[in-house]
């Protein structure tokens, strides 16, 4: 029997690294996080039919676990922020990121 590749399995891992990525973006990698959460229960849900058919399940896999990943950090962030503007204000976090910034610029 010849082995197919699952149709969206490179776009979930793409969008699982993007989630990754966008984290820092002020949490626009929720955005490719949650979309390849939902491609990945497609593609989860035919390979679970029939798991002999298809070989790249291991792309499938890394990319939702992934998009988990940064949707938590992304969800982490965007708790920090509404934090940080809860507590000082919109001056207070222009501050608190200059500070971030030349902490990160130190090391």
């Amino acid at each position: 029997m010849e082995q197919h590749k699952l149709p969206n399995a490179t776009a979930v891992l793409v969008l699982g690294i993007f989630s990754i990525v966008g984290c820092c973006c002020y949490g626009v990698g929720l955005i490719p996080g949650i979309v390849g959460l939902v491609l990945a229960k497609k593609d989860l849900k035919e390979y679970n039919q029939n798991p002999e058919l298809y070989s790249n399940y291991s792309n499938l896999n890394i990319g939702r676990i992934l998009s988990i990943i940064g949707i938590c950090i992304c969800a982490v962030y965007i708790i920090a922020i509404v934090v940080i503007l809860a507590l000082y204000g919109f001056d207070g976090f222009e501050q608190k990121m200059l500070e971030m910034q030349e902490m990160q610029r130190n090391q």
